[in-house]
């Protein structure tokens, strides 16, 4: 029987830093939380413009771009955890079967309905340019020259190591939130509005997608600051 992997290797991602994915090929992304706009409720010539309005954004992109749905079970309890607390605190006992019997019809009604809350995500991506296989194969005959920018072989492994540099992230990133506004503006049209999430956002979003069933019971990772 094969030996599992560990979740390390199944997982694209390397790191996460200042809300940006590094992933393990040298790639970056940023995730958008995107509202939501009810198109069934629109007029047949609104409906129409979001369309064209959205075509337009489409042929407007020169990159790709990945949209996602997460729909889980609404998790009611941290609201039935302040009514709780407001009961304890009420002395009057006409408002205190009030409130008792207003937690007990919302917690059968949720229950019961399977109330589903939806995160809408967009995701943009940014690959690095690759060095072509002519400065690749120079490359591998430089490798036994001296380092000219006066690093040793030692230190310049232990930087392809460590991953991208600060500044050369910092470049990657300029260039990523270039595309995430172009994908801003164009959604904008359409009445959507996106915010890129922060690092801790993005733990919890990953931590909601490997175990679903642990953010429906309302428990999240505690992430240091």
């Amino acid at each position: 029987m094969a030996k599992p992997l560990p979740a390390q290797q199944l997982v694209e991602v390397q790191e996460i830093r200042d809300g940006v994915l590094l992933l393990k090929d040298g790639s970056l992304r940023v995730v958008l939380i995107a509202s939501s706009i009810n198109f069934a409720l629109k007029s047949q010539e609104e409906q129409d413009a979001i369309i064209f309005q959205y075509q337009n954004y489409l042929n407007s992109l020169d990159f790709s771009v990945e949209a996602f749905v997460q729909s889980r079970h609404l998790n009611i309890e941290p609201y039935l955890e302040v009514l709780r607390e407001r009961l304890g605190r009420e002395f009057n006992e006409l408002m205190k079967i009030q409130i008792t019997e207003y937690i007990d019809f919302v917690k059968s009604f949720v229950e019961s309905s399977h109330i589903m809350a939806k995160g809408f995500y967009v995701v943009v991506p940014f690959t690095p340019l690759r060095l072509p296989r002519q400065a690749s194969i120079q490359r591998s005959v430089l490798k036994f020259l001296p380092d000219l920018s006066g690093r040793t072989k030692k230190q310049a492994k232990e930087m392809r190591e460590h991953g991208v540099t600060q500044e050369r992230f910092e470049e990657y990133k300029t260039q990523l939130f270039q595309r995430v506004e172009v994908t801003r503006q164009g959604l904008g049209r359409l009445g959507v509005r996106i915010v890129p999430l922060n690092t801790e956002e993005l733990i919890e979003l990953f931590y909601s997608l490997y175990n679903p069933g642990e953010i429906e019971k309302g428990k999240i990772p505690e992430v240091a600051t």
